[in-house]
């Protein structure tokens, strides 16, 4: 008589399903396996031990590559734009893969002369940050065998695309909720433009935790804008110079929370005493401002390594073990943000010192 051999799951285990095992991100999972330092020890160790009980390793017979991928943003002339270069660059310069970088004067959907042009050098692959190809150019490039990735798609798009993002709708919750937590009731938002799938995502988030917490929200403090300083600035400007302007402005992204603070400032309006300011993405700016904003930290760079590792592995012929990544945000609380009326706001001190408020002699 033979006894059975214990039964096995066919399925072989992928980053994605260790993750989800552990309760920790894609991105945490992969940067225990390529060595990465930025991983709380214990977590590290979590990880680990769950790669080794899977007996994961990385394939060790990938097809090198050779060539370089395209990377293409809607437009290019942000701060935002630098965060998703710098992670592309990371996985791109450790495979010794170059990088050729686009943009498309502000089209979401690229040009069919513009797609003629990559498929005239063959590329790896193609990243589309904030733009995406049309259906016909999708099954240009699937007929050329050119893979494609979408980071923070600016629309709806086809289930079989892969796309990488961060979780914007719990980005506009989050923001919204340490503001009502802090006792504000007036607060409006200026998201990015309206047509794009992510700031309207953000308004949504700053609606349902109105919702959450029992409240109407004016449509006159819900604004669209452009994502740069200029559309912070106009529709400030509008906000708080309204005879019941509100209390707390959350801004779509840091820069537009940068034109919400010079229009404070130009009608004498003490940030946060008069109005707290919450933004959006934490770049580096974003800490040395003054105030230091508060912001919704977006994994910028975390987001673009995922995408690109993902690039590089179907142009290797692996298929990804899922077709949509939504990576987590975080709320980083600095010093724009406070009760309303509380102009006698603590300010930083000194590692050990005693906070100073501010007025208080020094």
């Amino acid at each position: 008589m033979t006894s059975a051999s214990p039964a096995r799951d066919p399925r072989p285990a992928t980053i994605a399903s260790i993750a989800e095992e552990l309760g920790v991100s894609v991105t945490t999972v992969s940067k225990v396996l390529n060595g990465r330092p930025d991983v709380a020890p214990d977590t590290r160790e979590r990880v680990e031990a769950g790669l080794a009980r899977h007996r994961y390793r990385r394939r060790s017979k990938r097809r090198t590559l050779k060539g370089q991928i395209d990377l293409v943003f809607h437009e290019l002339n942000s701060m935002w734009s630098m965060e998703i270069i710098r992670g592309v660059d990371a996985v791109a310069a450790a495979a010794r893969i170059e990088v050729v970088l686009s943009q498309l004067n502000g089209a979401h959907l690229p040009p069919d002369e513009w797609l003629d042009g990559v498929l005239d050098h063959r590329p790896l692959g193609v990243l589309f940050v904030m733009s995406r190809p049309s259906q016909s150019q999708q099954q240009k490039l699937r007929r050329a065998q050119v893979p494609f990735v979408v980071v923070d798609t600016d629309g709806e798009i086809a289930e079989s695309v892969p796309v990488v993002g961060s979780n914007n709708w719990d980005g506009g919750l989050l923001a919204t909720r340490h503001l009502l937590e802090l006792g504000h009731r007036r607060i409006a938002v200026v998201s990015g433009p309206k047509d794009v799938m992510c700031s309207r995502a953000r308004v949504a988030g700053f609606r349902v935790a109105h919702d959450e917490a029992g409240l109407a929200v004016d449509p006159d403090l819900v604004r669209y804008g452009n994502f740069y300083v200029d559309a912070g600035y106009e529709h400030s400007m509008d906000l708080l110079t309204r005879p019941d302007r509100p209390t707390a402005i959350f801004a779509g992204s840091d820069l537009q929370a940068l034109g919400v603070l010079r229009a404070a400032r130009r009608l004498g309006l003490d940030v946060p005493g008069d109005l707290s300011v919450v933004g959006y993405d934490n770049v580096p700016v974003a800490g040395w401002v003054e105030p230091a904003l508060t912001t919704v930290g977006q994994p910028l760079r975390d987001m673009a390594t995922v995408a690109t590792q993902m690039l590089l592995d179907l142009a290797r012929g692996v298929e990804p073990a899922t077709s949509r990544i939504d990576l987590a945000n975080e709320l980083v609380v600095r010093e724009s943000t406070a009760p309303p009326g509380s102009r006698a706001a603590v300010t930083p001190a000194a590692p050990g010192a005693r906070p100073r408020l501010r007025g208080e002699a020094r």
